[in-house]
C-alpha cells in the first residue's frame, strides 16, 4: 500500500506538471496570434486604416447634408422658417452669430417682436389679390394692410412707427411731413382738426369731436398714406453716416415719384469678427402685406443681408446705395 501511494503521489504529480505546461504553451500560442494579428493591422495601415477613415468621413457627410439646425438651415445656407417662427426675433440666424442688444421698449425692441404669419403664407394685395411674384419674401408680418391703395412703402414704414409710439404712450410723438412740407401731427387729428389743403397751403380746420381711440389713429394714417410718401419722408429723416451702425429702425429709402424705402427689423452681429447684418422688410405697390425681404444676391446667407456691402444695396424690387440709410 505505502508503495502504490507513493506512485500514485509521481503520477499525479506528474499529471499537474503536464497540465501546468500545456497551459503555459496554451498562452504563448494565444500571445503569438495576438501579436500576428496586430503584426497584421501595422503592416497594412493603406487597406485597414484608409478604408475605415474613408467610411467614417463617407458617414459624417451624410450625416451633415441630412441635419438642418435652426442656425444654419437646409442644404443651401437659407434660413428655414419652421412652425415655431411666430415673430422676427425667431428668424434664424447664420452660424456664429448672435443678435444685437436693443433697449427695452425701443423701436428696434418692439421690431423684432413684431408677430408673423404662419411660414408659407403669401403676400396679398390690399384687395386680397395673390401678388404675382411670391419668390422674394420670406416671411409676412401679421399686420392689416387696409382695403385701399394706400399703405405702400414709405406708408409700411410710417405705420409701424406710428403703431409703436401709440403703444408705448408716446402718442404726442406721432408726426409726419406732407408732401407739402407741413407737419401733421397725430394730437391735433385726436383734437379733431383736420387739414384744408389748398394749392401749396395748408390750414387745420376744427371740423370733429376729439378721438384719442386706436381706430381714428387709423383714419389719420390713411390721412398721412394719402398726401405723404417717400419725397416728404425721406427730406425729414436724418442720414446715418455709417452704414456699419446700422440698427432696427434705421430706413435704406429713396425719395422720389417713384421712390421706395425698406425698414430694417432686425439686426445681429458675427462673434469673431463683429460683423453685421441685418433683416429688410417691405411693402410695395399696390399696398399689399409687409414681408420680410430674401436677400437674392447671397442666398447662402438670406434672409440677411451684409452691413458691409459694395456701393449698393440690391433688394429683390430695388437697389438703394449706402447714402440712402436714414433714421427718425
Amino acid at each position: 500500500m505505502k508503495v502504490e501511494s507513493v506512485k500514485l503521489k509521481v503520477i499525479k504529480g506528474n499529471n499537474i506538471r503536464n497540465r501546468r505546461g500545456v497551459h503555459a504553451e496554451f498562452m504563448k500560442l494565444k500571445a503569438r496570434k495576438r501579436f500576428r494579428a496586430f503584426n497584421v493591422i501595422n503592416s497594412a495601415p493603406s487597406s485597414f486604416f484608409k478604408t475605415s477613415f474613408s467610411l467614417l468621413i463617407s458617414f459624417s457627410f451624410i450625416l451633415s447634408i441630412n441635419s438642418c439646425s435652426p442656425e444654419t438651415g437646409g442644404p443651401t445656407g437659407e434660413r428655414i422658417l419652421h412652425a415655431e417662427t411666430r415673430r422676427v426675433a425667431h428668424i434664424p440666424l447664420p452660424r456664429g452669430y448672435q443678435r444685437t442688444h436693443v433697449k427695452e421698449g425701443s423701436f428696434a425692441e418692439f421690431l423684432r417682436k413684431l408677430p408673423l404669419k404662419n411660414p408659407g403664407s403669401p403676400v396679398r394685395y390690399y384687395n386680397g389679390q395673390l401678388k404675382p411674384n411670391q419668390s422674394i419674401h420670406a416671411a409676412v408680418i401679421n399686420i392689416d394692410t387696409g382695403n385701399r391703395d394706400l399703405q405702400q412703402c414709405a406708408d409700411a414704414v410710417m405705420r409701424l412707427r406710428a403703431e409703436y409710439l401709440f403703444r408705448n404712450n408716446k402718442k404726442n410723438k406721432i408726426t409726419f411731413n406732407l408732401t407739402s412740407g407741413h407737419a401733421s401731427p397725430w394730437r391735433q387729428w385726436a383734437r379733431g382738426y383736420r387739414p384744408v389743403i389748398r394749392g401749396s397751403r395748408v390750414r387745420f380746420v376744427l371740423r370733429s369731436r376729439p378721438d384719442y381711440s386706436y381706430k381714428n389713429l387709423r383714419r389719420y394714417m390713411n390721412h398721412i398714406f394719402a398726401y405723404a410718401g417717400t419725397l416728404s419722408l425721406a427730406r425729414e429723416m436724418h442720414r446715418v453716416h455709417d452704414v456699419l451702425t446700422i440698427k432696427p429702425g434705421h430706413v435704406f429709402i429713396q425719395g422720389g415719384s417713384p421712390g421706395h424705402a425698406v425698414l430694417v427689423i432686425d439686426s445681429a452681429v458675427d462673434r469673431n469678427n463683429g460683423r453685421k447684418i441685418f433683416l429688410l422688410a417691405q411693402s410695395y405697390m399696390p399696398a399689399q402685406s409687409i414681408h420680410v425681404l430674401k436677400n437674392s444676391a447671397d442666398n447662402r446667407l438670406s434672409p440677411w443681408y451684409r452691413s458691409d456691402f459694395d456701393a449698393k444695396l440690391v433688394t429683390p424690387e430695388w437697389i438703394f446705395k449706402r447714402k440712402d440709410l436714414k433714421r427718425f
